[in-house]
């Protein structure tokens, strides 16, 4: 008897980010971050914890003796909204749940990844995306647009 087997493509329920706006490198951790959510909460807290390093450090310019002192020192610049200041900090922390086995003092049992914390992580990167790539692409394709129509004008450039 012969039997049949039918794959699906693994893929997230989550929305979909413009590619062509995040730099590749941080693009490829998020997406797999997201595709093995549902698998391993853990691996993905573990990548958005990455992805949040690469990103301050490469795209806020911020190198610290750890995560810890970089979002530190993200946090203190004053750049972020608030929103995101208030969560960034978990990325780390839940990673740290998925990168190194930590006991609960209450229970002595090592503290898991949960699917909620594992999403948040990539709700928070989503945030920071939108703040350093989305927005700032959104602005200057208005401000060109704008420009362009103050030239035709003869009006001096948008400030």
């Amino acid at each position: 008897m012969k039997s049949e087997t039918l794959i699906y493509p693994r893929s997230s329920s989550r929305t979909s980010i413009s590619a062509e706006l995040i730099p590749e490198q941080i693009f490829k951790d998020y997406t797999e971050s997201a595709n093995v959510l549902s698998i391993s909460p853990k691996a993905s807290a573990a990548l958005s914890r990455r992805c949040l390093q690469n990103l301050i450090q490469n795209y806020a310019g911020i190198k610290g003796k750890s995560l810890d002192d970089e979002i530190t020192q993200l946090i203190s610049t004053g750049k972020l909204p608030t929103y995101i200041t208030a969560s960034i900090d978990a990325i780390r922390n839940i990673g740290n749940f998925a990168a190194h086995p930590k006991k609960s003092q209450q229970s002595g049992e090592i503290v898991e990844v949960e699917t909620g914390e594992a999403e948040w992580t990539l709700d928070v990167l989503e945030s920071l995306f939108d703040f350093y790539f989305i927005q700032p692409s959104i602005i200057n394709e208005k401000k060109d647009a704008l420009n362009k129509k103050l030239n035709d004008l003869g009006k001096p450039k948008m400030k």
